[in-house]
């Protein structure tokens, strides 16, 4: 019965769900200052009811593009590292789901914070590793680089489950 409900409640195929940019981030073509930004959508399908997916996205001073900062953990299944670092748009629709801004810094502080999340990230620890539960999943990196970069004044919401498989 539940497992109906679940499958009866889909969102359709993730491979045509939505990842064009959400229109949030600002357009690094004018906007020259340096940004950090971290961003929260509704997990894909029913785990979306309770959980989200949270990554980081950063522009240094006059950059052309952002960078993309997530742990996706299909890729373990393709042999590939579960985190993805990556110009991209840092505002994509995550899989159907709208992002929601859960963070922004801004200006010279943010330019300290870009090059600090880059050396953070860098060194994940498990960066090949994924579990849905306890973690860790998505909702770890991003708790992991706030322990990092305490600067950052990162505190993600309760729905980013696998946060606390830092603590």
């Amino acid at each position: 019965m539940i497992l109906a409900l679940l499958v009866g409640c889909s969102q359709g195929s993730w491979r045509t769900a939505s990842r064009q940019p959400a229109g949030i981030a600002p357009d690094p073509a004018s906007t020259p200052e340096p940004v950090v930004q971290v961003y929260g959508a509704p997990a894909w399908g029913w785990r979306g009811w309770f959980a989200i997916h949270t990554w980081i996205a950063t522009k240094a001073r006059n950059a052309p593009r952002y960078t993309v900062y997530e742990v996706v953990g299909w890729r373990q299944r393709a042999g590939l590292p579960v985190l993805r670092i990556e110009q991209d748009h840092p505002d994509r629709y995550w899989f159907g789901e709208r992002p929601q801004l859960l963070l922004e810094r801004r200006g010279a502080a943010a330019g300290e914070l870009v090059e600090a999340i880059d050396v953070a990230a860098r060194s994940y620890p498990w960066a090949h590793e994924y579990r849905v539960w306890p973690g860790p999943n998505s909702n770890t990196f991003p708790a992991w680089i706030g322990q990092q970069v305490p600067e950052l004044g990162l505190e993600l919401p309760l729905k980013a489950i696998g946060q606390g498989w830092v603590d």
